[in-house]
């Protein structure tokens, strides 16, 4: 009997984590709200060890709201969940907030202990351990990859501008790979003793860059486009999808699809959920200028595809158009609709709804 009434006076225990590149900060507070002390910890596996000890002796650990579970946080997110901690992410503080409270890492980590306990935290984190955590730091090195080859054929052009007449003339007329495969075949001096042994080197070497580069991109992309297929292959099958947009749609959702609890919500995360812009007689929506950037932009790819080469797509967009909305607000309802063919696609098990565009 003493130990029943013991464990229902015992605190529940929320935490919130302030985080670091070296270290974090965590603050605890009761059911109340009420503070019950502060940890720092070392940004490793014996900080996080030393961490989960120091929480769970203040009380019954309920949950641990992290800012930035998919950046400095991201080892401590693993750690909990692998330790059967409930974990929730976590915003930056309100501004309003840190003109009352001031700066500080205990304020910021009290701050999210308080977000949680309002009911305001922004949900369950990624996971990060599958093909959407593949495919997102293999996109990441291919967009690296991509953006140095054009900066180094960008920087091969403006050479070849102030380059010798002779150099320009021979390489005239040739662009892309022909160009690059004539810049390499060049013949240079081991070491330059003019101007024009300097510039040809230059060009050479840029050219080799920009080539290796191309087999690096190719690479990564061909991995990628196997990931997405054996991973998500009722995504890949959705018209318009490549593998560059399921990458970042997957990457988009994570791989605990489950935390996104329905297709209004992805909608919402993808910044395609209707907004409204009505006042007085005028009822209207507008364009959602919030979510994940990437994954509107992806969605943006597809639907631009298909209003060049799917009849359905199109037809939607002529008969709206004559009922008179914008484009703007055509494209709008053609996003959410795809967001929602999306979202099922990425989570088959779910009922989906019949799309009409």
């Amino acid at each position: 009997m003493q130990s029943t009434i013991a464990a229902s006076t015992q605190p529940q225990v929320t935490v919130g984590v302030d985080t670091h590149k070296q270290f974090h900060v965590a603050h605890a507070a009761d059911q109340l709200g009420r503070p019950l002390g502060s940890h720092r910890m070392a940004a490793s596996t014996a900080g996080y060890r030393q961490f989960v000890s120091w929480a769970h002796g203040l009380g019954q650990l309920v949950i641990v709201g992290i800012e930035g579970p998919g950046h400095y946080g991201a080892g401590l997110a693993r750690y909990l969940r692998a330790e059967g901690i409930p974990v929730t992410e976590v915003g930056r503080p309100k501004r309003q907030r840190r003109a009352r409270y001031g700066k500080s890492d205990d304020a910021d980590a009290a701050g999210a202990a308080a977000i949680v306990l309002a009911g305001e935290a922004l949900g369950d984190p990624k996971s990060a351990d599958g093909a959407a955590e593949m495919v997102r730091v293999l996109r990441v090195a291919r967009t690296s990859a991509v953006r140095a080859r054009a900066k180094a054929y960008t920087a091969l052009q403006d050479l070849l501008v102030t380059a010798p007449a002779a150099l320009r003339e021979q390489l005239a007329g040739l662009y892309k790979k022909r160009l690059i495969q004539a810049c390499k075949q060049l013949s240079e001096s081991e070491t330059p003793s003019s101007p024009t042994d300097a510039i040809t080197m230059a060009i050479k070497s840029l050219a080799a860059r920009c080539e290796q580069l191309d087999v690096e991109a190719a690479r990564l992309k061909h991995h990628i486009d196997t990931i997405t297929a054996t991973a998500a292959p009722q995504l890949r099958a959705v018209y318009g999808v490549g593998p560059d947009t399921a990458a970042t749609l997957l990457a988009a959702i994570g791989d605990n699809h489950d935390r996104i609890n329905g297709d209004g919500a992805f909608a919402k995360l993808c910044g395609v959920s209707p907004l409204q812009a009505s006042s007085g007689k005028t009822v209207r929506h507008r364009l959602n200028r919030g979510g994940n950037r990437d994954a509107n932009r992806a969605l943006h790819v597809i639907l631009v595809v298909r209003l060049r080469r799917h009849q359905p797509t199109r037809d939607y967009m002529a008969r709206r158009l004559a009922e008179g909305k914008t484009k703007n607000e055509v494209m709008r309802c053609l996003k959410r609709y795809l967001a929602r063919e999306i979202f099922h696609a990425i989570q088959p098990s779910r009922k989906a709804t019949k799309i009409v565009a």
